[in-house]
């Protein structure tokens, strides 16, 4: 396995980026569906089709996530002042309605299947080609998943969801006609196809769900804001301290808000040095972190906090 450090280096940053990687899952997508198109045709198994199709929609999926996370990488203008990240979550969203379409085609195929059993031809060679195309889904699903932590992307976090969903796929639909094989039992096939399709559905279903958490402006891991946390408690002082935190997250950048309280007495300038020092500090702990301070003196508060507070009356947040 290889260290984090190689992982982490500035040349390995630049080749295993969402853009070079998607490209990557677009080649290897057509690569499948050549293969297991070619197992199908020779075999003549509803399961293969299966897995075939599913591989078509990795196709799909991974050209509209190659566009997106272009589109995501633009950088702030006037029409989209806090930039265009949040283009990962629709193709996330897009990718789970594809799984969710393809799952719908493998079970009307496999009904058909069931209800009309056929023999299976040439089953050697097409489990062959079907075994080196879940290899190379299972080594690039492995590189997205890593190069996804490191660099903080949902749309290569879906696509490396859904070929890890194609692997298992494959897996199943291999062992479902090496016993049907086995034992005669032609009905083995399209029941295999259709439990590959409902393992689909739950996949699709996650994707659209993580999509729209996205896009309603999901708040920051728990681990990132309790270090946010913890590194605002240790800035907070008997002349300053910190309250009305609030976070989110928009695909590879989050945001936090918060209000800053310091002596009346202070100058703006030396108050301004100061937040400028809880804005650095809170970047260094978390990497593409955007704070958003508001300095007000202590004891005074804002007009919508009074409505808040007037509304749902209750101790303030502080840290």
């Amino acid at each position: 396995m290889l260290d984090e450090t190689v992982w982490s280096s500035p040349r390995a940053v630049r080749w295993l980026s969402p853009s070079n990687l998607l490209r990557w899952s677009v080649a290897v997508a057509v690569l499948t569906i050549v293969l297991k198109t070619l197992a199908w045709a020779m075999t003549g198994s509803v399961g293969l089709l299966s897995d075939a199709l599913e591989s078509l929609v990795n196709l799909a999926g991974a050209i509209f996530a190659l566009t997106m996370v272009t589109i995501a990488q633009r950088p702030a203008d006037e029409d989209h002042p806090y930039g265009h990240t949040k283009a990962e979550y629709f193709s996330a969203g897009f990718e789970g309605i594809l799984v969710l379409a393809a799952a719908l085609a493998i079970m009307w195929a496999a009904v058909l299947r069931l209800q009309a059993p056929a023999p299976l031809e040439q089953l050697g060679w097409g489990l062959a080609l079907s075994l080196v195309s879940t290899g190379f889904n299972g080594a690039l699903a492995w590189v997205m998943f890593r190069s996804a932590r490191l660099h903080r992307s949902v749309a290569l976090e879906g696509d490396a969801r859904h070929l890890l969903t194609d692997v298992w796929t494959s897996v199943g639909v291999v062992a479902g006609l090496a016993a049907a094989h086995l034992t005669g039992w032609l009905w083995l096939d399209p029941v295999v196809a259709i439990a590959v399709a409902l393992n689909i559905c739950k996949e699709g279903v996650r994707l659209v769900w993580r999509s729209s958490q996205g896009l309603m402006d999901q708040a920051v891991e728990p681990e990132v804001l309790a270090r946010i946390e913890a590194e605002l408690a240790r800035l907070a002082s008997s002349e300053v301290h910190f309250d009305h935190i609030g976070t989110r997250r928009a695909g590879q950048r989050s945001f936090v808000t918060l209000h800053m309280h310091v002596p009346e007495g202070w100058t703006l300038g030396h108050a301004a040095r100061q937040r400028e020092q809880v804005e650095a500090a809170l970047m260094q702990i978390e990497p593409g972190l955007q704070a958003t301070i508001e300095l007000l003196p202590e004891g005074a508060v804002t007009a919508m906090e009074r409505t808040e507070a007037q509304a749902q009356p209750g101790p303030q947040r502080e840290t």
